[in-house]
């Protein structure tokens, strides 16, 4: 973590692909250590409607407090700092198949996958696409690109419909019970947090909370 925030950032190349600036950086430390990293910098974010201005790369960092909080360790170490372009997030890259995404995972990682399906509520995430899960080559499942997140407008749209309906577990609602105990007093992680977003933003994101620990199952989908 120490590498990914202060390192210095050697080299920076444009991904071809995105809405919004996102960068290929190679980052080394003094004595020699290098990582890659994935930099969005506020500067590069396209104007959304939905969405304040320059607050992308700050939910960035949001969504990877939330899913430590949580206990789900799935989002890549994601940091705020500054760049090439000014200041953005800065994600760890995580070597992978660039065939693997979620219609590849076969079956695996359900435990994992629901996990997914369950932040996806909480940060109400606007942008779950296949591409966005991938197993690496660590084994490991994970999700990346999280800027579309927290909105207190109900904005949910996702790839990942196989849970609902289900019940959920009883660790992931002790996941939620503890997440709200958090916001309630919040400190550490959960300060950061709640700085980070709009206080209705938080508001919505606790009801959303309090709405899934009351039925105690993912939504059932609707089909009209």
């Amino acid at each position: 973590m120490t590498l990914l925030k202060s390192g210095e950032i050697v080299s920076c190349d444009l991904s071809p692909t995105g809405s919004n600036y996102t960068f290929f950086v190679k980052i080394s430390s003094s004595d020699g250590q290098q990582t890659g990293g994935v930099y969005k910098p506020r500067d590069g974010e396209a104007p959304l409607w939905d969405f304040d201005s320059g607050t992308l790369y700050k939910r960035e960092y949001a969504a990877y407090l939330l899913s430590l909080i949580l206990g789900w360790d799935f989002i890549p170490e994601t940091v705020l700092r500054d760049g090439p372009y000014g200041v953005g997030s800065v994600q760890r890259y995580v070597v992978h198949d660039s065939n693997s995404h979620y219609r590849t995972l076969n079956g695996s990682h359900l435990d994992g996958l629901r996990n997914i399906a369950c932040f996806d509520i909480i940060a109400n995430n606007a942008d779950r696409k296949a591409v966005h899960c991938f197993e690496g080559f660590d084994g490991k499942l994970w999700g990346i690109d999280h800027g579309l997140t927290f909105n207190h407008i109900p904005k949910l749209r996702t790839v990942i419909w196989d849970f609902w309906g289900q019940l959920l577990p009883a660790d992931s609602l002790r996941a939620m019970e503890n997440l709200l105990g958090e916001l309630t007093h919040p400190k550490g992680r959960a300060k950061e947090l709640v700085d980070l977003l709009h206080p209705v933003e938080i508001e919505a994101m606790v009801r959303r909370i309090n709405w899934l620990l009351e039925l105690k199952s993912f939504p059932q989908i609707r089909v009209r």
